[in-house]
């Protein structure tokens, strides 16, 4: 993988951020990658292969929708730490199956595994408060409301 082919890739997901005001999923997938290098080695070692050799040619070629394909990633290294499902919360609070990015949606990871929080995938320009609602308990674990 090149510089030129990674720089390309960024480009293009900052013009797709730039144009659907979504927020740059960047930042926390780089936290979870760190939680994946520390809990699944062999997972961590394939999400790194799948980011060099699918992720930023696929977008840096345009073969792809780059919010789609870094979606798909960040859906790919929470299932490598908790195998389970990712999920479409709409502005109501409603889970739908993901079938394709949307505009407005929180992206969650609901792990199988009984007890585990889910984790982050995706988060909409604003949270509605549906939405926060159900980032406060999924993600936060927070259980009260404010007061």
């Amino acid at each position: 993988m090149s510089d030129d082919l990674t720089q390309r890739a960024d480009q293009i997901l900052e013009q797709a951020l730039a144009d659907s005001g979504a927020r740059d999923p960047r930042d926390f997938y780089r936290d979870r990658l760190r939680e994946l290098k520390n809990a699944n080695t062999e997972g961590y070692e394939q999400a790194v292969r799948y980011y060099r050799e699918t992720l930023i040619p696929t977008v840096a070629r345009g073969e792809q929708n780059a919010l789609e394909a870094w979606t798909e990633y960040g859906r790919r290294l929470a299932d490598a730490l908790e195998p389970g499902r990712t999920v479409s919360i709409d502005e109501t609070g409603r889970a739908h199956p993901l079938e394709e990015v949307r505009a407005g949606r929180l992206l969650l990871h609901l792990p199988d595994r009984k007890g585990s929080r889910a984790l982050l995938v995706g988060l909409p320009p604003e949270l509605t408060a549906a939405q926060r609602s159900t980032y406060d308990v999924l993600i936060s674990g927070k259980q009260r409301f404010p007061k």
